[in-house]
């Protein structure tokens, strides 16, 4: 019976002394730098690929029509998609479990984003858009509300 658990013991410290080592980490951006040069930048791409435009002209129907378009607006949704990762990073990270949170609702609407992006579905895309703002705007809101138009600010 002893040896048993000398055996269990002995397996414990093996397999914890067999695990890797976290991979360096070396933080490039501040979440500002990285709002401003990668995430703001994609999703613009992606909002703007589908739009309905009513002027005095009449209505125009904006679409991605072409492979390398399609193939932007993916892109463009997985840089999106991936920055939730990239704001769940230490460094980047808030003590604030909304945070966490509201960067994981960036990887799950990004994700919705990439697939309609994929389908290379108008409709999907702009819906998948929408859910995306809502996304960026509640995390705006909560962590840098200084970036909101007034009408989007909490009323005091």
């Amino acid at each position: 019976m002893k040896w048993r658990g000398v055996l269990w013991l002995t397996l414990a410290l093996m397999i914890s002394s067999c695990a890797p080592e976290p991979l360096p980490f070396e933080e490039v951006a501040d979440v500002n730098q990285l709002m401003l040069t990668v995430i703001d930048p994609a999703a613009d791409v992606y909002w703007d690929s589908v739009a309905t435009i009513m002027d005095k002209d009449g209505t125009r129907e904006i679409a991605p029509s072409t492979a390398e378009e399609w193939e932007a607006v993916r892109n463009a949704a997985m840089v999106v998609t991936e920055s939730g990762n990239l704001l769940l990073m230490p460094g980047r990270a808030q003590e604030d479990e909304r945070w966490a949170e509201l960067a994981q609702a960036l990887i799950t609407s990004g994700r919705q984003a990439l697939i309609a992006a994929e389908a290379r579905d108008p409709a999907a895309v702009f819906d998948a858009g929408g859910e995306l703002y809502l996304v960026c705007t509640n995390c705006h809101a909560a962590f840098a509300p200084e970036t909101l138009r007034p009408s989007f600010l909490p009323e005091e």
